[in-house]
Formats: structure tokens, sequence, C-alpha cells
């Protein structure tokens, strides 16, 4: 049988002595770090889960978008929105879902749909366009105060010109001819020479706003 020296023995004794004072802290460390990396591994598997039946949904909502079967739609936005809110398709659906709505005059509807969306959309671009839509149904409602006051949010990178022109829009119809004006001209002043379409479209618009119009 092996034999130990002094030194060894001392070292041993030490070691026990350390690992009745401190092992289950360790055991409880490890096992707390091993539970934490099951626990992301299987957080990613359940979101990956989540995301590949929302896919499938969302997919299903756009042929029912397509072919304008409105309760199909209403069914499966709300399946997505109530069941994979977190998932990316949730916003993308509530946009088909209040498109869909508004084409079939469901103002009501559709601004609850583009409203969930600018509460919970991550990607500041899909609420930047959500807005932009918000404001064509408080038109037709002509809710006017509330289309500008929906305006007022700073947009993304690449969305001021619209929300310059969709606030002159609103102008535009409440008879503010100045205020319509002069936010058609600042939307102007934001295109790129490529965006002919756009500057044409405004360029129109001031002009049926008639006297000066360059």
């Amino acid at each position: 049988m092996s034999t130990f020296d002094l030194e060894e023995q001392e070292q041993i004794a030490a070691l026990k002595a350390w690992w009745r004072e401190y092992g289950t802290l360790v055991i409880v460390a490890v096992l707390a770090a091993a539970l934490a990396v099951a626990g992301v591994i299987g957080w990613r598997t359940y979101q990956s889960s989540q995301a590949a039946k929302a896919s499938a949904i969302y997919t299903e909502l756009r042929k029912a978008a397509g072919t304008r079967d409105i309760k199909q739609v209403r069914d499966l936005a709300g399946a997505i929105l109530e069941g994979h809110p977190r998932t990316a398709y949730a916003p993308l659906a509530a946009l088909v879902s209040a498109k869909a709505h508004f084409e079939s005059g469901d103002l009501k509807t559709a601004r609850a749909q583009l409203e969930w969306v600018i509460e919970h959309a991550r990607e500041p671009e899909l609420g930047a366009i959500a807005r932009l839509r918000l404001v064509n149904v408080l038109i037709d409602e002509q809710a006017f105060g509330a289309a500008l006051k929906t305006l007022e949010a700073q947009p993304p990178a690449g969305f001021a010109g619209r929300y310059d022109e969709a606030r002159g829009d609103v102008y535009a119809l409440q008879g503010k001819t100045a205020e319509a004006r002069s936010a058609y001209r600042a939307a102007l002043g934001r295109l790129a020479p490529q965006d002919g379409a756009s500057r044409e479209l405004l360029e129109l618009k001031l002009e049926a706003l008639g006297g000066d119009g360059a």
C-alpha cells in the first residue's frame, strides 16, 4: 500500500477540509451552469419551433388575404398574435391583416392591427410602415388631429420624407394650404436624384394646392 509523506498528507487533509467546506457549493455551481446551458439550448429550440409554426400560419394568412377571405385572415392573424406574439412573423401578420381589413372597409380592425404593430414591432422600419398606414386609416375616419399626432414620432432613417408627405396630405385635407405646401417641399428636399416618380407625385400635389407651388 502506498504511503504518503507528511507534506502530502497535509495537502490531502487540507483538500478534504476544503471539500467538506465548499464541495456542496461547487456541485451546486456546476449543476447551475449545466442547467443554464440546457436552458439556453431549450429556449432556442422552443423559439425555433415557435417560428416554424408561425411561418406556416403566415403562409396561409397571405393566401387568405390574396383571396380576400376576411374571416380566414382574422382567424389566422389572431392565431399568430395570440400564440406566437414574440416571433418576427407577428408584426408582419398584423400588417397583412390590417391591409385586408382596410380594403374591406373594416377601419376599426385595421386600426387595431396597426396600433399593435406600432406598440410591439422590434424593427423601427415596421413601426414606421404601420404609422404611415395608420394615417391613411385615420384620414378615412377624418381623425386629422390623431393622424398628425401619429406622425410626431421620430422616423427611422429613410422615412422622414414619407412622414413629411403624409403630413402634407393631412394638412391639405384640412384646408391648411401653407402647412401642406411646406410639408410637401420638405419631402421633396429629402428625395434622392433617382426618386423621379416620387418627385413627380409631390410636384403634382404642390400644383394641386394652387398658388406658388415652386
